[in-house]
């Protein structure tokens, strides 16, 4: 005879239904991935950007709103100026100044030590319209040299041979003054090979350039940091007010909560752009502001919700019985009620992520956001406007971009939230 064995109930954690309920919801899923593929295009930023200078400022106006997909070959002449070399955390964070000021041009030739560049720019051309011309040194284009007076420099050795100029050559020997204001030798040959490699280049601008001829794709990537960063920090003082606000209105009542209830209720009757715009003038325009005016604007809604579940949850049996063992009441809302609302608080954060995200593009584009030269996707919109319209039709591309880059951050962040809503419901079937 058979053994009938009964077989185990297993039991999980409310976590494992709710991670289950989460990943059964494919939008949610989708959503989760575009956020986190923006984290990381925003964290390594200036990493990934095919101009990796401060801001993506390295531009050209003789290359401005070109198409997708343009090219151009570029003179890179040295400037005469000492660059600051940044470490490969500071490059990531901050970017790393270029050596080079880029000039677009058709084609180059050399003979001996000078060089003869043909311009592909456009309204810089000859009176029969043919393509200007320009020659200059080689050694002007490929070394950063001294700007001041020749007179200044003590002790210059040979001074009769620079004749006024920071360079001169003898036979294959090249002499030039760096702008530190040392002599230093080179060879002709050494400056052609220098100059090819370091002082040509062919850049492609795979989603075209803005108005000021820079490449929009390394401003867009860079604008998502900048996005991300904003919501981030909106949302953090939010939590921090909301918390803090909603946990004494809830948790202790009375006067307290009549207080805080009248604050919410001023606070909830202006609309959130007017308040955002009064702060903003109040602390300047720029990033700080708008991180500061975000976030003091956005706390009402936590504060509702932390309030309204802590005055159900202070009921609880569990809660006269921390009480009677005389726990204060810091502990009490700290380690025992607020850790029960960690599932809302996830839902309400990332709705107020996107709010935030979609405030800050209007601020910018309004030009109380970041100030240029600061890429914001709500100021590269507004850069774009000017264009709508024209018989040219330059500078779609300035528009479009961006804006698909709002969408869909927002709208990931609201699959997000409405994916966390739904796992947190334990009424939604598990799969």
């Amino acid at each position: 005879m058979q053994t009938i064995q009964e077989q185990e109930e297993v039991h999980h954690s409310p976590g494992y239904y709710v991670r289950k309920r989460f990943f059964s919801n494919y939008t949610a899923v989708a959503g989760l991935v575009v956020v986190i593929i923006a984290m990381i295009v925003a964290f390594l930023g200036y990493l990934i950007m095919p101009d990796s200078t401060p801001n993506a400022d390295d531009g050209s106006v003789y290359v401005k709103l070109k198409p997708p997909g343009y090219e151009a070959t570029f003179l890179k002449k040295h400037k005469n100026i000492p660059q600051y070399k940044p470490s490969f955390l500071e490059k990531m964070l901050f970017g790393s100044p270029s050596e080079y000021t880029i000039v677009p041009i058709k084609d180059y030739t050399i003979n001996k030590d000078a060089l003869e560049v043909t311009y592909t720019m456009e309204g810089v051309t000859n009176k029969d319209d043919s393509p200007k011309k320009e020659k200059y040194s080689l050694v002007s284009a490929v070394k950063s040299l001294y700007v001041g007076e020749l007179k200044q420099l003590k002790n210059l050795p040979n001074a009769n041979k620079f004749n006024g100029k920071p360079y001169y050559a003898e036979g294959e020997k090249v002499f030039y003054i760096d702008y530190e204001g040392n002599v230093k030798q080179t060879t002709k040959t050494e400056l052609v090979k220098e100059f090819e490699e370091n002082n040509i280049e062919k850049r492609k601008f795979f989603l075209g350039t803005d108005k000021q001829g820079r490449d929009l794709l390394s401003r867009l990537i860079l604008g998502t940091r900048i996005s991300l960063g904003i919501g981030l920090v909106a949302v953090f003082i939010s939590v921090l007010v909301g918390v803090s606000l909603g946990s004494l209105a809830g948790f202790f009542g009375g006067k307290i909560d009549y207080a805080i209830n009248f604050l919410m209720t001023i606070v909830w009757s202006i609309p959130q752009i007017m308040l955002v715009i009064v702060i903003s003038l109040a602390l300047g325009r720029g990033i700080l502001g708008a991180f500061i005016a975000l976030g003091l604007t956005s706390w009402v809604e936590i504060a509702r919700l932390v309030r309204g579940e802590i005055m159900a949850i202070k009921e609880k049996q569990y809660i006269e019985a921390a009480r009677a063992l005389g726990l204060s009441n810091f502990r009490i809302v700290f380690k025992h009620i607020l850790p029960n609302l960690f599932g809302p608080l996830i839902v309400m954060i990332s709705s107020n992520f996107a709010a935030a995200i979609l405030t800050e593009a209007g601020l910018s584009f309004l030009g109380m956001g970041a100030q240029p030269p600061t890429p914001s996707w709500g100021m590269m919109v507004s850069e774009g406007k000017d264009f709508i319209g024209s018989d040219t039709g330059l500078g779609v591309h300035l528009i479009f971009y961006p804006s698909m880059a709002i969408c869909l951050l927002v709208l990931a962040f609201n699959l997000l939230g409405n994916g966390l809503r739904d796992a947190y419901d334990p009424k939604t079937l598990v799969k």
